[in-house]
């Protein structure tokens, strides 16, 4: 093997930040944050998921909404629903206007 080309293991923990679920592993990755775990210093990693809060291995579906995109949808999906109820489409405005024009040529006919 090549010496210098291959990057440095390191024991690191991945704490899942929704269920403080701990993974102890060896990853290239590193941080500022360290916990000595059995007397071995750990690097700390955070994650957003994993597979101890994922529904899909879980089977249970749970929101995990970190950055508040849940909430912004359904603000937008509540303000497209009070828009679209004050706003009529085409169809609508070509049948009102096509029921105007048929009652002013019948009025016309008479």
């Amino acid at each position: 093997m090549k010496k210098g080309i291959h990057p440095q293991v390191h024991p690191v923990v991945f704490v899942d930040s929704s269920c403080k679920e701990e993974f102890i592993t060896t990853s290239t990755r590193t941080s500022k944050e360290t916990r000595d775990i059995d007397g071995v210093k750990h690097f700390v990693i955070h994650t957003e998921i994993s597979s101890a809060s994922h529904p899909f291995y879980t089977g249970k579906q749970v929101l995990i909404d970190t950055a508040r995109r849940v909430e912004k949808f359904q603000a937008r999906m509540g303000k497209k629903d009070s828009v679209s109820t004050g706003r009529k489409g085409k169809k609508v405005k070509r049948a009102a206007a096509k029921a105007v024009a048929q009652s002013e040529e019948e009025k016309t006919e008479k």
